[in-house]
This record gives structure tokens, sequence and C-alpha cells, in this order.
């Protein structure tokens, strides 16, 4: 891994024209992006705040933007619909994010899309840096320390007070100069048409779903063991969905997960021992009683199941169920961990984990390196990633020896 260079750090406290104020209104967004408009070719720092741990939505409640021929731009995207002088002229940069794939759906729903991408956290992951936040990418580039403790803010509240303003304003001052470094080191170490690679696949990829769209995704589910708590537990969560998503709130500012589970996990016992497990000051409990019986109620054929069913299986449960697939799967891991040792990048970046397994379920002997490249570009591999992995795939498989049976 990268060992970051050993040099003072100086913090960065304020902008270096100065905190610019909120836009608000249509003219002074015009008049920034007339500015940018004389530097057409220049790339444009992006970044946007939620408040994920406050409501429902994914929306972007502020945007920063910065090229240096216009300087820095907070928008307020509450205030208005975002002109199309605006859209055009971002349609037609480079952008510079930060985790990219965190900001660009919230941008996308206000019609925001680049034409190119540079993502400073894939670009670090590329080059193998052991840390991958914006602070520490900052710090260890330019030396300069990047407060991070408004990241978790309530981005809905307004006004918004000067000291998240300058916060927000820091996190695009530097990226561009950022980029230019990362992309020095990208091609010296021969990974930047790999950069490009993963950099585009960011930007054309299907938006994901800003939250778990299914119940299955509850932390904590696994300590439920029966079909009637699970039941509990997925009509609680519809309700809870429904109810954040009506109030506009984080389903946790309704019922937090663990509280939820260790519901359910009560609710086939009866009401008393249900409502003993939510917290006190739970408000409704006798609604969430009701929900919760919804569940218990169903007649057997109408119960979910264990796990749901899924293609390849879940790799938890390789090790008992499928154990020839299981000890493969470990040989072949292993061997891609090491191919990833060698090229200093992590190994999920050099082939995406549930990517892996998909194609050791399906493969108990090497098919030949050339159909292994065909196989992974058709389960979403970048070519780089292929080019990569299919000679240690079918050298492991080749290599793979099977443990004596018992």
């Amino acid at each position: 891994m990268t060992v970051p260079h050993a040099r003072p750090v100086t913090a960065l406290k304020a902008p270096r024209d100065g905190l610019v104020p909120v836009i608000d209104r249509i003219q002074p967004l015009l008049a920034w992006c007339e500015a940018a408009a004389t530097a057409p070719v220049e790339a444009v720092a992006v970044d946007a705040e939620r408040a994920s741990s406050y409501r429902y939505s994914n929306r972007a409640y502020l945007i920063q933007l910065r090229t240096e021929a216009a300087g820095t731009a907070l928008i307020d995207p509450l205030a208005f619909t975002m002109p199309g002088t605006l859209r055009d002229l971002l349609a037609e940069r480079e952008w510079v994010l930060h985790a990219a794939d965190q900001d660009l759906p919230s941008l996308a729903e206000l019609g925001l899309r680049p034409a190119a991408l540079f993502d400073t956290e894939l670009a670090a992951r590329l080059l193998g840096m052991d840390r991958v936040g914006l602070g520490a990418v900052v710090e260890e580039t330019l030396g300069l320390h990047l407060a991070k403790e408004h990241s978790a803010a309530d981005w809905s509240r307004r006004p918004l007070p000067e000291g998240w303003l300058t916060y927000a304003a820091l996190d695009v001052e530097v990226l561009v100069e950022v980029r230019d470094l990362l992309a020095e080191r990208l091609a010296e170490a021969g990974k930047d048409e790999w950069a490009r690679q993963e950099f585009e696949h960011e930007r054309t990829r299907e938006l994901s779903a800003p939250r778990s769209a299914s119940w299955r995704g509850l932390h904590g589910l696994g300590g439920l063991r029966t079909a009637r708590q699970l039941a509990a537990a997925r009509e609680m969560w519809s309700r809870r969905d429904a109810l954040a998503s009506e109030q506009d709130l984080s389903p946790h500012r309704i019922l937090r997960d663990k509280d939820l589970v260790a519901a359910a996990k009560e609710a086939p016992r009866g009401r008393e021992a249900f409502e003993r497990a939510l917290p006190s000051r739970t408000p409704k409990k006798d609604q969430w009683w009701q929900v919760a019986r919804t569940g218990i109620d169903l007649p057997p054929a109408h119960l979910p199941e264990r796990t749901e069913r899924s293609y390849p299986p879940p790799h938890k449960l390789w090790s008992k169920k499928h154990p020839e697939v299981w000890d493969r799967y470990q040989a072949v891991r292993s061997a891609i961990g090491d191919r990833a040792e060698d090229l200093e990048l992590p190994t999920e970046n050099l082939l995406q984990p549930a990517l892996l397994r998909h194609w050791v379920w399906e493969h108990a002997t090497s098919p030949g390196e050339a159909l292994i490249v065909e196989e992974l570009l058709a389960l979403g591999a970048r070519p780089w990633q292929a080019e990569q992995t299919a000679p240690v795939l079918a050298r492991a498989l080749e290599e793979y020896v099977p443990p004596a049976a018992d």
C-alpha cells in the first residue's frame, strides 16, 4: 500500500476567497455560470450535502461547485428549479468528486449530469492509499488538514449556520488540485487507464436506490429464527417505511432497527411481551402491535422463508451446505487477494466480491483464460479487471486440489 509522504500539515480553516453567500436566487447563479463559461475546458469540483440521517429522501440540500474562473458557488436547491443554463454547462464538463456514488443520484434528481468524471476516492483506492476519506486524501496529497465535523449534520435546516457553510465550501476548495496530483500518480503507476474505466463505469451505471428496498436489509434480522417473527418484522418494516416517506423522516427516527427486530422477536409470545421489547417512550405501541399481529396471523403459505432465494445461494451458507464450492472459493479468493497485493490496491477494487462468488459458483474447473475474460465482462467487470484477474482465476482452478473425502 502507498506510504503517506511525511510533510507538515496546515489546517485549512477558511476559503481562500472568503465565504460566499448562499445562492438562493436565479440571477446570482446565472452570473456564476457566465463566469465559469469563460474557461470552457475547466473541470468543476462538485459536492452535495444531504440529510440522510434525518430525512427519508436522498435529496441534496446544498450543492457546492467550484471552478478557478468562477470561484465557489453554494447553491440552495430548495429555492428554485435548476436552470437550463447550469444543467447545460455542467453537462459539458468533467466533474471532480470524492465518492461520486454518494452524490450522483441526488444530483441526477435535479437534472445535473457530468460529461466526464474523476473520483478522488476511487483514485486513492487504485493507488493503494491506506486512508481514502476526503480529509485523509487532502492531507496526504496537499499537506492540508480538512475538518469534517459537519459531515452528518442536518442539511435540511434553514438557515444553514455559517460554520457549516465554511465546511461545505472547503469540500470543493482544493478538489481539483487533489485531482491533478492523483492523476499524475495514476499515470506514473500505469493505472490511469484503469481509473478511466472505473470513472466511466461510475458515471454511466444505473443509479441505486438511496435506501434499502427490502425489509431483509434490517440490521439484526439474523436473530429472528421463526417464520412468524420474520413476518412480524416484515410488516413493521413496511409500516415504518410508509410513515417515514409520508413524514420525510429517516426511518430510524421513527423506530430503530434494533428495537423493531427486538419487538418482532417477542411478537409470537403475545402483546405484553411485544410491548415490553419496545422502548418505553415509543408512541402508539398498540398500533405497532396491530401491525406485527398482521404478520404473525398470516396463513403458513404466506409466511416468509428464512432466507431469500437468490442465485447463487448466500455464500455464508456455502461452508455447511456446499462445502466443495466453499473450499474452491477460499483457494480462488486467496489467489485474487495475492494479486491485489501485488498491484497495491484493495481486493474489492480488483474484482468485486459478489462477482467473484458468482463466477466461482459456476466453475469447478477452468474454462480457459480467454473464456474467463468474456464471462467476467458479462458479469460486469471492467476490461482492466478481467485482464488482470482472468490468468489468476485460470491458474487457481488448474492448481486447485479438492480436499479428500472423509
